[in-house]
C-alpha cells in the first residue's frame, strides 16, 4: 500500500517520465540556458561547434552559416559527415540517433573525437527538439542522405536522394516560435562567434551569409591566436610589434599561448579549453599567471634590473597592459558546471607552467630590447601600485572610503534599504540644485559632479584617488575599489547617470561609463547602472497649464502630426502660415539644451519620476567589443577615434551642434 500524507497519495503514478526529446521541450533552460535571445543563438553555437570539432579532429576546413530569407538557419561543414549506418543499440540510422537521442554522439567513446568542445553530446538533438522543422543532409560515401523532422519527430527514415563527390553535414532548422520569446537572429552576434572560431582554430574558414540583406562575410586566420592578440590590441600602443607565440603538445594535451604587451593599464587575458571560453579561468590560467610572474622576476634579477634589496614584482605588476590568449586542447576536459566557465583539470596547470617557463624565458633571452621594455613597464606599475597604496592608506586614515562619512555635496535619501534607493549622478551644480529640489528625498539621492570626470582610461589608481570627483563617487557608492571592492557595500539599487542632452553631456556620461566598466564592472553586470533620458522638447498647451515633453526628433514629428490630424477631424481652423507646432494647437515649442534650464518640479516630472521617466539600462553584451570601443573613444589613438566617428555618424540621432 502506498504511503499517504495529508490525504495525498505519493506513488509511482505521480512520477513523470519524459522520453526521447520531451525533457528538452519541457525544460529548455536546462540545455540552452533560457528561451531568450541568448538561448536562441545557442542553437547555432551547438551546430557550429560540431563543425569546429571536425576541424579540430583534422577533417574539416570550412564551417558556414546561412540566415535564410524564410527565417531558417543553415549550418554546413565539409567534415566526414554524420555516419549513416544503422546504430547497433537504437536500430535506427546513426543520423537519426544523433538527432533524437540525448547524450548520443562521437564524444564519449574512444573512436569519435580526440579533442572536443561539445562535451555533453546533446547539441544536435537539442536543436532538433527546439525546432518546429529541421532538415538534415549528409554527404558521405558518394551519396547524399536526407531526413526531415517536426519538433524532434522524424517524418520519414533517412534516405538516399542523390550522388556527390563531397563530404560533410548540412543542417537547416527553424526555431519553434512556441518556445522562444523571439525567433529573430542577430547578424553581428553570429558574425562575432564565427570570428572567434576562426581565431581559435588556425587554418579554418568560417563564413556567414544573410540572404535577406545580401550580406556576406568570412574569416580565415593563418596566425590563429596570434591574429586574435593583434585584433585585441588594435588602437593600443604596443611595447613591440613582435608577438610571443608557442604551440607545444605534452601528454596528449596541446598548449597554445600568445601574448603581447601594450601601454594600457588594464590586462586582457582570455583562457580557452577546446575552443570553449572559460570566463572564470581555471587551472590553465593559474599556471599561466604563476609562470609569467616567475619568469619575468627571474629575468629581471639575472639582468640586474631588480636590485638585490628590491622586492619581487607582483603578478599584478607583470600583467599590466598584457594581452594574452591561452588555448589548451585536451582529451578529457573537466569543467566546473554545465556552463564550462572554469577548467578543473589539475594536470593542465603543470603543462602550461612547463611550456611558459621554458619558451617565454627563451623569448626574453632572444629579445633583450623587448624584455627590458616589459620589465620596465612592470617596474613602473610597481611604483604606481605603491603610490596608489600610499594614496589609499592616506584616504583611509582620513576615513574617506570607509563609509564612515558621506561626501559633503551628496544629498542622500532617507531610506537606508539599498533595494529602495537610487543615486543620481548629475552634471554640474545647477542641475544638481534642481534635482535636489525636485527629487523624492525618501528614495532618491543626488551627487552633483563638477566639470568633466577624470578619464580613467589614461590614469592609474594613484591619480584617480587624487581626484575629488572620483573619490566622492567611490565613497557615495560604498563598494570601495580594486582589491577592496565589495558589491555587498553597494548603497543603491540603481545608479543613474543624468547629464545634458548635448555633446558635453554625452562626453561626461561616456567618462562615467568608462570608470564603471574598468573599475566597477560588477555594478554594470548586476544591472544597476542606468542612463537618464531628459526631454529634448517641450510643447506648451493653451493656458500653460500642461506641457507635452518629447524625447527625440521622430517623436516630436509624430506628436505634432497626430495633433494636426485630430484638429482637422474636429473641424478646427488651421492657419497653414503658422509654424507646425501652432497648427497642432500648441502655443510654444521649447528646445532644452541642459538640465539646469528646468526647475525642480519640471526635472522630476520629466526625468526623475519613476512613473514617467525614461531610463536606459547600461549592459555589457560583449565585453571584448565594449573594451575595444572604450579604448577607441577614450584612448590615445586620435585616428581610431576619428574613424569611429566617421563610420557611425550616419546613425547619430539628436545631434547637438
Amino acid at each position: 500500500m502506498a504511503d499517504k500524507k495529508d490525504g495525498n497519495e505519493y506513488s509511482a503514478n505521480q512520477i513523470t517520465v519524459l522520453e526521447g526529446l520531451e525533457p528538452v521541450r519541457k525544460r529548455p533552460g536546462m540545455y540552452i540556458g533560457g528561451t531568450g535571445i541568448e538561448g536562441l543563438h545557442h542553437l547555432i553555437w551547438e551546430l557550429v561547434d560540431n563543425g569546429i570539432d571536425e576541424a579540430l579532429a583534422g577533417y574539416a576546413t570550412e564551417v558556414s552559416v546561412t540566415m535564410q530569407e524564410d527565417g531558417g538557419i543553415k549550418v554546413c561543414d565539409n567534415g566526414r559527415g554524420i555516419p549513416t549506418d544503422v546504430h547497433p543499440k537504437t536500430k535506427k540510422s546513426t543520423v537519426e540517433t544523433v538527432l533524437t537521442v540525448l547524450h548520443a554522439g562521437g564524444k564519449f567513446g574512444d573512436s569519435g573525437y580526440k579533442v572536443s568542445g561539445g562535451l555533453h553530446g546533446v547539441g544536435s538533438s537539442v536543436v532538433n527538439a527546439l525546432s518546429s522543422k529541421l532538415f538534415v543532409k549528409v554527404f558521405r560515401d558518394g551519396n547524399v542522405y536526407e531526413q526531415e523532422y517536426e519538433r524532434g519527430v522524424p517524418k520519414y527514415s533517412l534516405k538516399v536522394t542523390g550522388k556527390t563527390d563531397k563530404t560533410g553535414t548540412e543542417i537547416t532548422f527553424y526555431p519553434d516560435e512556441t518556445i522562444f520569446q523571439s525567433i529573430s537572429f542577430n547578424y553581428d552576434t553570429i558574425l562575432d562567434r564565427l570570428r572567434h572560431a576562426a581565431y581559435l582554430t588556425k587554418g579554418i574558414k568560417t563564413s556567414l551569409y544573410d540572404q535577406k540583406n545580401n550580406q556576406k562575410y568570412g574569416f580565415y586566420f593563418e596566425g590563429g591566436i596570434q591574429s586574435y592578440v593583434k585584433h585585441l590590441n588594435v588602437g593600443k600602443e604596443v611595447v613591440d610589434e613582435d608577438i610571443f607565440y608557442v604551440d607545444k603538445t605534452l601528454n596528449d594535451s596541446q598548449i597554445e599561448i600568445s601574448l603581447q604587451y601594450t601601454d594600457a593599464y588594464s590586462e586582457t587575458i582570455k583562457a580557452f579549453a577546446n575552443n570553449v571560453l572559460n570566463p572564470d579561468g581555471g587551472t590553465h590560467l593559474t599556471g599561466f599567471r604563476a609562470s609569467l610572474t616567475r619568469v619575468i622576476n627571474d629575468y629581471a634579477r639575472k639582468q640586474g634590473l631588480l636590485k638585490e634589496k628590491e622586492e619581487n614584482l607582483s603578478g599584478e605588476d607583470t600583467r599590466e597592459g598584457l594581452t594574452a590568449i591561452i588555448l589548451v586542447k585536451l582529451p578529457d576536459p573537466q569543467f566546473e558546471g554545465q556552463t564550462k566557465n572554469k577548467l578543473g583539470n589539475p594536470e593542465v596547470r603543470g603543462y602550461v607552467e612547463q611550456v611558459m617557463n621554458e619558451y617565454f624565458n627563451y623569448y626574453l633571452e632572444e629579445h633583450p630590447a623587448v624584455a627590458r621594455k616589459i620589465v620596465g613597464k612592470a617596474l613602473l606599475a610597481a611604483r604606481a601600485r605603491k603610490a596608489a597604496r600610499a594614496a589609499r592608506e592616506n584616504i583611509l586614515r582620513k576615513g574617506i572610503l570607509d563609509g564612515a562619512s558621506m561626501p559633503g555635496k551628496l544629498a542622500d535619501c532617507s531610506n537606508k534599504d539599498p533595494k529602495e534607493s537610487e543615486l543620481y549622478l548629475v552634471e554640474g551644480d545647477s542641475a544638481g540644485g534642481s534635482a535636489k529640489t525636485g527629487r523624492d528625498s525618501k528614495s532618491q539621492a543626488i551627487l552633483p559632479l563638477r566639470g568633466k570626470v577624470l578619464n580613467v582610461e589614461r590614469a592609474r589608481l594613484d591619480k584617480m584617488l587624487a581626484n575629488n570627483e572620483i573619490v566622492s563617487l567611490i565613497k557615495a557608492l560604498g563598494v570601495n575599489i580594486e582589491e577592496s571592492f565589495d558589491m555587498k557595500g553597494l548603497r543603491y539599487d540603481r545608479i543613474i547617470i543624468m547629464t545634458d542632452a548635448d555633446v558635453d553631456g554625452s562626453h561626461i556620461a561616456t567618462l562615467l561609463m568608462t570608470f564603471f566598466f574598468r573599475y566597477m564592472r560588477p555594478i554594470i553586470e548586476g544591472g544597476h547602472l542606468y542612463l537618464a533620458k531628459p526631454p529634448l522638447f517641450e510643447l506648451v498647451n493653451q493656458g500653460r497649464k500642461s506641457s507635452v515633453y518629447i524625447y527625440d526628433e521622430n517623436e516630436l514629428d509624430d506628436v505634432i502630426d497626430k495633433a494636426i490630424e485630430k484638429r482637422k477631424k474636429e473641424n478646427l481652423k488651421i492657419n497653414k502660415e503658422d509654424e507646425r507646432f501652432k497648427q497642432a494647437g500648441f502655443i510654444e515649442q521649447k528646445r532644452y539644451k541642459g538640465l539646469g534650464e528646468m526647475d525642480g518640479e519640471q526635472l522630476f516630472n520629466t526625468t526623475m519620476d519613476p512613473d514617467k521617466r525614461v531610463l536606459i539600462q547600461v549592459r555589457i553584451e560583449d565585453a571584448e567589443k565594449a573594451d575595444a570601443i572604450f579604448n577607441k573613444l577614450m584612448g590615445v589613438e586620435v585616428e581610431l577615434r576619428k574613424n569611429f566617428i566617421q563610420t557611425h555618424a550616419k546613425f547619430v540621432k539628436d545631434l547637438d551642434i
